[in-house]
């Protein structure tokens, strides 16, 4: 068995949850390979040496099939793992050095229970849909939370948004977000969007600061295709896909819908998407 080791220097990583790592791969027997930006913080800041051999740049490659991705930090970095996974079918653990985290679930203290885990074969996986966007840099993108659409500059952007070729409605404000059920808690939360139970499958299109305040989310099945003519009207405008920026021209049209491909989370077998929410967003905690 093989663990792909993802993290970024950007996490306050800690030499006791790097050495309960490489010590449970020990342990295990397991073989591995790590991103060339972990493994230069590890081999800068700590007495762990890596072989040049086991290292990765960019994405993971082609892997054994018993391969398991293990990303360090927090939602940010378990997104940026997924993407240089670059469509493998690879599990995806999520190991928790952050703070709020939806997506990375296992907590740094349970770092040997997750080897454990892996070692035995008994993850609990989950699998989460991702979107296929179309129209930027003759190139298909991909997501897992959601592609979002923004203005840079002063000034109010337009937004034509169809689906299933039928016409919704033209947003003008700040943009617009869709994402998936597993974004459904990430910037489309923040912009007011529901919460979505990452099992339904639906998307979501919710309004950035719209200028006409009956606007409103929507839920879609996710068998739908959006479109979205975006009208920059003179301004600066760009599109984020995950944690991927690009700036976008005036006129520019995206097609956005399910994708091919999926990940494969792991998620811990006592803790359920509820239990989640209510711990992470202190649901039901008297805070007077």
């Amino acid at each position: 068995m093989k663990i792909i080791l993802f993290s970024r220097k950007s996490i306050a990583h800690r030499t006791e949850d790097i050495d309960k790592i490489f010590g449970a791969i020990a342990h295990y027997g397991f073989d591995y390979a790590i991103n060339s930006e972990f493994a230069e913080y590890i081999t800068e800041n700590t007495p762990h040496t890596i072989p040049a051999k086991l290292i990765y740049n960019g994405e993971v490659g082609e892997q054994p099939a018993d391969s398991v991705m293990v990303c360090y930090g927090g939602d940010g970095t378990l997104l940026e793992g997924v993407h240089r996974l670059g469509g493998a079918d690879i599990p995806v653990v999520g190991i928790n050095g952050g703070h709020l985290g939806f997506l990375a679930l296992a907590p740094r203290e349970n770092i040997e229970a997750v080897f454990e885990e892996i070692a035995s074969n008994k993850l609990h996986l989950e699998v989460r849909d991702m979107l296929c966007i179309e129209g930027i840099e003759n190139s298909q993108l991909y997501a897992l939370n959601e592609v979002s659409v923004q203005r840079l500059g002063a000034a109010m952007i337009s937004i034509e948004a169809a689906i299933d070729g039928n016409t919704v409605s033209t947003y003008n404000g700040d943009g617009v977000i869709i994402s998936t059920p597993t974004g459904s808690t990430a910037y489309s939360l923040s912009a007011g969007g529901p919460i979505v139970a990452p099992s339904c499958h639906s998307f979501l299109l919710t309004p950035l600061a719209p200028h006409n305040l009956t606007m409103r989310p929507i839920v879609m099945p996710d068998t739908s295709i959006v479109s979205l003519r975006i009208n920059t009207r003179g301004n600066d405008a760009s599109i984020s896909v995950d944690n991927r920026t690009f700036k976008i021209a005036n006129d520019t049209v995206l097609t956005i819908k399910k994708a091919k491909r999926y990940i494969r989370l792991a998620v811990p077998h006592n803790i359920s998407f509820f239990d989640s929410l209510r711990n992470k967003m202190m649901w039901g905690v008297d805070i007077r």
